[in-house]
């Protein structure tokens, strides 16, 4: 995943910071707006967790910091709800003028409010995603009750929200009361897509089933099992931006995920090492993977590791090559397990006979068969699994020609 700081002038004259999150071919299909949650950033795990998820369905996901919040100018009180739809206007209006018009929106908890609101304003928005947000926008005010009473005697206050310090004014809080939610989601004809935990302590599951019934079709719910408010398991994140990104190709014309046309080769992968840790997006012509290390080797574990690959494409080709000898052969062979490890070990441990004993690369495979077939068949199935071309280029000495592109 390829990722673009942007800077983006809002209608105050406020510099937004944001970032430009692309497939791995760099060629997004469509482009998508991430609107985060109440005091949060756009830096925030599972914000880029989803953007991340997005980009594997052909979107280019820009996602930003709203007025006063992250890297981006102006003040907290400045970031009451209008401004936060003004700020998501801007940032649809700059996308349009130097890439292309976003055509979805996500929000997650208030930024879910905030892109239902901009979406009533946005003609060319085809398709809506919420995650936990709430039914009013007023919902958010228990937040900073405890300061309500003294802003009207001192004008501006410092109040605890989430842990930190902000200063709000009457201004941010009487704001949230001028939006009405609930005529405007009744209004809305966008498609709409309600994620939602069942035990979310911020934005109780109530307000999931008051959207979704003031919503009119195409609507959908998608319950977050076990997941908190702020998506905190990346796990939970990842979950609910491929939930996203597979209800959203309802409603976009389907596109050839191309590769990058200079390069012409079979894969490409691109490592962010500022954003994504040892986190790698890969894609073929049709398909995108996502390969990581482990937790246990500093990765995050969004993906399969680079053995596990190596490992699944010897399954696969070991798997189809036994289907295809056994249906020429016309054996009973119904289905095929394959289990395969990869490890190092000693060649003492191997009983080999070796010049110098030493480490080597071991690959176990096992085989499992379910259909009626006499020993003598399971051994020749046994005899054919070597023979596989991935098992067979594995085995042999292998030429590598390694080029480094210019930029």
């Amino acid at each position: 995943m390829k990722s673009t700081k942007l800077n983006i002038t809002n209608a105050k004259g406020y510099e937004l910071q944001a970032y430009l999150e692309l497939p791995a071919n760099q060629k997004p299909n469509y482009y998508a707006i991430f609107a985060h949650c109440f005091t949060c950033t756009s830096s925030l795990s599972a914000v880029k967790n989803i953007s991340r998820a997005l980009t594997n369905y052909g979107f280019g996901v820009i996602r930003f910091d709203f007025t006063g919040l992250g890297k981006s100018e102006g003040e907290f009180s400045e970031s009451h709800f209008s401004a936060n739809v003004d700020d998501l206007i801007s940032v649809s209006e700059f996308m349009t003028e130097n890439y292309e018009t976003p055509s979805l929106l996500v929000g997650h908890s208030l930024g879910g409010a905030a892109v239902l609101t901009a979406a009533s304003k946005l003609d060319h928005v085809k398709a809506v995603a919420t995650i936990g947000a709430p039914s009013t926008v007023d919902h958010v005010t228990h937040l900073f009750s405890h300061g309500i009473e003294d802003i009207k005697e001192k004008g501006e206050v410092e109040v605890n929200i989430g842990g930190r310090p902000f200063k709000i004014n009457e201004d941010f809080v009487t704001d949230f009361g001028k939006t009405d939610l609930p005529t405007i989601v009744r209004n809305l004809r966008t498609p709409l897509l309600i994620l939602h935990s069942p035990i979310d302590t911020i934005v109780g599951i109530k307000n999931a089933e008051q959207l979704y019934h003031h919503a009119h079709h195409p609507k959908s719910f998608v319950t977050l099992d076990n997941a908190d408010h702020l998506l905190s398991n990346s796990n939970d994140s990842l979950y609910a931006g491929n939930v996203i990104g597979t209800w959203v190709q309802r409603y976009f014309p389907l596109q050839e995920n191309r590769m990058l046309e200079t390069q012409r080769e079979q894969l490409v992968g691109h490592l962010n090492l500022i954003e994504d840790n040892f986190t790698t997006s890969i894609q073929t012509n049709n398909h995108s993977m996502i390969a990581d290390e482990p937790i246990s080797a500093g990765g995050d574990d969004f993906g399969p590791s680079p053995y596990e690959y190596l490992n699944a494409g010897l399954i696969a080709c070991t798997a189809m090559t036994l289907k295809l000898y056994a249906q020429r052969k016309n054996w009973d062979l119904q289905e095929v397990f394959v289990y395969v490890t990869h490890s190092r070990k000693h060649s003492d441990d191997l009983g080999l006979e070796v010049d110098k004993p030493s480490y080597l690369d071991h690959i176990s495979k096992k085989l499992k068969f379910v259909g009626n077939l006499d020993d003598s068949q399971k051994q020749r199935l046994k005899e054919i699994a070597s023979r596989c071309p991935v098992h067979k280029t594995i085995a042999s000495p292998v030429a590598f020609d390694t080029i480094v592109l210019e930029d």
